[in-house]
């Protein structure tokens, strides 16, 4: 099997540029609210939402709904059993169960339930500032897919 087609050069820079925007936005807006909005699974959403933008893990209720649906899994898996590596690989697991029965599939927020468990941040700060951060990411994708001419539009549903 042959490795898909390059795409046109106009193409990745615009999506590799909308990519850069959206996670410096997090940066900025982590800095203004001197709490840290950005962490390593949100570039991976800004890759999918960005790099792919009509595949269903990259739409915004996958975007949205699996990251917040996973951090709600790593924190339950973290009050019934504590933090261990042991309970991040059950938390990880079960944020896929939990996203492919609610229709929200997004593998990068497998690893916010990781993140959650390994980390024990404060649910209800960590929780409202992730709703913020996918917000954001949603929001420059749609503004990527309105500006100029795109192969693929975002989002292709809600």
């Amino acid at each position: 099997m042959t490795p898909p087609p390059r795409p046109p050069s106009l193409t990745t820079v615009r999506s590799t540029a909308f990519a850069v925007a959206a996670l410096l936005l997090l940066v900025a807006v982590g800095t203004v609210l001197d709490e840290p909005l950005l962490i390593p699974p949100l570039a991976a959403s800004a890759a999918l939402v960005h790099g792919a933008p009509g595949l269903p893990l990259a739409q915004p209720r996958s975007v949205i709904g699996g990251q917040l649906l996973s951090a709600l899994t790593g924190f339950a898996v973290l009050t019934a059993v504590g933090s261990s590596p042991w309970a991040a690989a059950l938390a990880g697991g079960l944020a896929l169960g939990a996203m492919t029965a609610a229709r929200t599939p997004h593998s990068p927020a497998a690893a916010t339930a990781v993140i959650v468990v390994l980390q024990s941040p404060a649910a209800a700060r960590f929780l409202p500032l992730l709703a913020l951060a996918t917000a954001l990411l949603v929001a420059v994708g749609i503004l990527a897919g309105r500006a100029g001419r795109t192969a693929v539009r975002y989002p292709q549903y809600w």
